[in-house]
């Protein structure tokens, strides 16, 4: 039984009815399929993505003139996020993940621009899309990327390759940075959209991966992709500000993410240690179990609370980088330490497949890594302690 949630902010009727929406997709149709998508392995369930794209879940997130659901607002973002990775966290993150595609052209993008590349993402049978920064030596200092842009008249070069790319074996269209200065870091990086059959851009194999296996992920090498001066999107130098506007959002939507796998972990290790019986009682009833338990709706409630604060903030326009780090920073340790929890609490069968709590463990993992690990995240708040 799913614990409900007690908002600490007042919504609307509106995003309630949205949440609500998102909840009962969740359960009725992203829980249950959960355990073969994991089996599967390398495929994403493009079924799923097609569904939760017929009620608008793919492209809630985006603008209304463009033909999306018009819910911009990062708090109510978030809380959709959360309902969604309630169900589980790797398909969740699938069905909103055009919307990280879309937070560069948003930011730094003209209104044609915008109107060109996102208004295909929001009808009923939209494309996949990716978004390309990471490489296979640069991870977290994005500034220090390799791939290279090169104008030559009214076109750019793309020569480089990109490692861990979400959705990219999939994907029609790819936002890719790249630097058109090597060696000035932050200064030279660019951004590009570049459509999936242009000439001299592959995409690699898939990876096999430890968890969140509902999306696929893969290398893109480009070799002279020759890429329009008008599919430039914003000034040259510009891309870093983009992407760190990009990351900033990101970050706090894993803190969603993450507080909704927290939630599924407090959920299952709560059913089964009221069924659950040792001498003579429910295990709910030991102690070790029920301080271990009520930690666990601590962390949960921790997680959502630090989101929604940087949500409100990100909304207003305020700098939320170190909100951002923290929100991202408890999300992703608690969830790791919820799932271990559940793990714990339901001993032999929360280590064997009968369960969907292993399964969690190892998806949890991914968010203590990527977009930035937790060490990065914590050097992050604390430089801005220091200059403070």
């Amino acid at each position: 039984m799913a614990r409900p949630v007690r908002d600490a902010v007042h919504l609307t009727g509106e995003q309630r009815q949205f949440l609500e929406l998102a909840a009962q997709f969740a359960a009725r149709d992203i829980r249950p399929v959960a355990r073969a998508v994991d089996d599967a392995q390398v495929e994403s369930p493009l079924d799923l993505w097609r569904a939760a794209a017929k009620i608008g879940l793919t492209a809630f997130m985006l603008p209304a003139e463009v033909g999306g659901g018009g819910i911009v607002d990062l708090l109510t973002q978030a809380r959709v996020q959360e309902e969604l990775c309630h169900g589980d966290i790797g398909i969740g993150n699938l069905i909103t993940s055009n919307g990280f595609y879309a937070a560069p052209i948003l930011e730094l993008g003209t209104a044609e621009q915008r109107g060109r590349w996102l208004e295909p993402l929001c009808g009923d049978d939209p494309p996949l899309t990716a978004l390309a920064v990471t490489e296979p030596d640069v991870g977290s200092d994005a500034a220090s990327l390799r791939t290279t842009a090169v104008r030559r008249g009214d076109h750019y070069v793309l020569n480089g390759q990109k490692a861990w790319i979400s959705n990219a074996p999939y994907a029609q269209s790819f936002v890719i940075f790249a630097t058109v200065a090597p060696g000035s870091r932050s200064k030279g990086v660019t951004a590009f959209v570049v459509d999936r059959d242009s000439e001299g851009l592959t995409v690699g194999k898939p990876m096999r991966k430890l968890g969140q296996r509902a999306i696929v992920n893969a290398e893109v090498f480009l070799d002279n992709v020759k890429v329009p001066v008008a599919d430039r999107l914003g000034e040259e130098g510009q891309g870093f500000y983009g992407l760190m506007r990009t990351f900033d959002a990101s970050r706090i939507l894993i803190g969603a993410a993450t507080t909704g796998l927290s939630r599924a972990a407090l959920d299952l290790a709560t059913t089964y240690a009221k069924e659950r019986q040792q001498f003579g009682v429910p295990i709910i009833e030991h102690q070790a179990v029920a301080f271990r338990l009520a930690d666990m709706a601590t962390k949960v409630d921790i997680s959502r609370l630090l989101t929604m604060r940087a949500a409100q903030l990100f909304d207003a326009g305020e700098d939320v980088t170190s909100e951002a780090a923290m929100a991202k920073l408890v999300g992703s340790e608690n969830a790791m330490w919820c799932t271990w929890a559940a793990v714990q609490t339901l001993g032999g069968w929360g280590y064997s497949q009968e369960f969907l709590a292993e399964k969690w463990l190892r998806d949890a993992k991914l968010e203590e890594i990527e977009e930035g690990t937790s060490d990065i995240q914590r050097l992050v708040i604390s430089r801005r302690l220091a200059r403070s």
